[in-house]
């Protein structure tokens, strides 16, 4: 009997529709090909409706979410609404709401042509970040003394817990374990400055390192981790860090990679709903142009389906990815690729069914 997945949908803002629509054309396809059937419930979460309704996320929508397999999203942000309003009320939100501890992002390389790095080629650019995603100066603990003034103070606490550290750290153990390539794990902080939080880092790290004698154990400061990323990127296997960090080195890691027209990224909760999502953003200045690249979305997909237990799907499909890339385009970015985003999205479908 085939299995049966709910998946709910939020498009969102700027291209973020264009992609998730292409995304789906794969889903589709890999549905029909892989024996396996879906209910999508499509949410029009975003700019236009907060400014249509002055709702950002309702109550009643998070509690539908908190039901559904898993979440598919586009990208949040309209130049029209003030910054973090709608990152934080949507995106934030759903992170911490549905407990989406682990944000998984994985940098590699599909075609040498499409890296700034000179002299890398795909094998030294095929590496995962594991980013702690609730905790850290994202908490929104913190306040303002005199505001308006010219005496005023601003405080942005990072929150930091034993429990939330040592979820994230032994993920990213079992993941190196999974992958099963360098079998390494890095953690990523700034313990000469940051020398209470990273402080708790290092120790439970060290602490969890000993339950995988069979994994190797780096450390680097984030500084020298992003000078490593570009100088040497083939040193890392799985890299850990806090939610700070991890924000930062992994827009680096996109860029290596190719851009980010190519890097998907998922929010997990291990026990729970994950999200699962391009990360460039909303992009408007090409809405409504069919320009923009839908590879990020659909590898977002495949990560999503693997995440679902259709490990099969999930790999078809991110060769079926690699096969464009390397065959068809000529560019990664929007606007440059040769062909429009629904062309891209229909070589993805061909390769996948042949």
């Amino acid at each position: 009997m085939s299995k049966s997945y709910r998946i709910a949908v939020i498009p969102g803002d700027g291209t973020g529709p264009e992609v998730i629509r292409e995304g789906l054309k794969v889903l589709e396809a890999a549905s029909q090909k892989f024996n396996f059937k879906y209910e999508k419930i499509i949410y029009n979460l975003g700019g236009e409706n907060y400014l249509k309704t002055g709702e950002i996320l309702p109550e009643s929508v998070l509690e539908e979410l908190k039901k559904v397999d898993a979440i598919y999203l586009g990208a949040i942000g309209d130049p029209r609404v003030k910054p973090g309003i709608l990152e934080r009320g949507i995106l934030l939100r759903l992170r911490f709401e549905l407990a989406q501890y682990i944000n998984l992002r994985p940098v590699v390389l599909y075609d040498k042509r499409f890296t700034p790095l000179k002299d890398k080629s795909e094998e030294y650019i095929d590496f995962v970040v594991v980013r702690e995603n609730t905790e850290g100066l994202y908490c929104g603990a913190g306040g303002f003394l005199r505001k308006g003034t010219l005496d005023e103070v601003a405080i942005q606490e990072s929150i930091n817990t034993y429990k939330g550290i040592e979820r994230v750290v032994r993920f990213a153990f079992e993941y190196a374990r999974k992958r099963n390539k360098k079998r390494k794990v890095t953690l990523c902080g700034k313990t000469n400055v940051l020398t209470y939080a990273f402080d708790l880092w290092e120790r439970v790290f060290h602490k969890v390192a000993k339950d995988y004698p069979d994994v190797k154990t780096d450390y680097a400061h984030v500084d020298a981790t992003c000078m490593w990323m570009v100088k040497s990127p083939e040193w890392f296997d799985v890299i850990v860090t806090d939610n700070m960090f991890g924000d930062i080195i992994t827009d680096l890691g996109a860029i290596i990679q190719g851009g980010m027209g190519i890097a998907a990224g998922a929010n997990l909760n291990p026990q729970g709903v994950s999200m699962f999502e391009p990360i460039g953003g909303s992009a408007p200045k090409y809405t409504g142009k069919n320009v923009i690249n839908p590879l990020a979305a659909i590898c977002a997909l495949a990560m999503m389906l693997d995440f679902l237990g259709e490990e099969e799907a999930g790999l078809k499909i991110e060769e079926a990815v690699k096969r464009v890339v390397r065959e068809k385009l000529e560019s990664l970015a929007a606007g440059r690729m040769g062909y429009s985003t629904t062309q891209v999205g229909d070589l993805v479908v061909n390769y996948l069914e042949s």
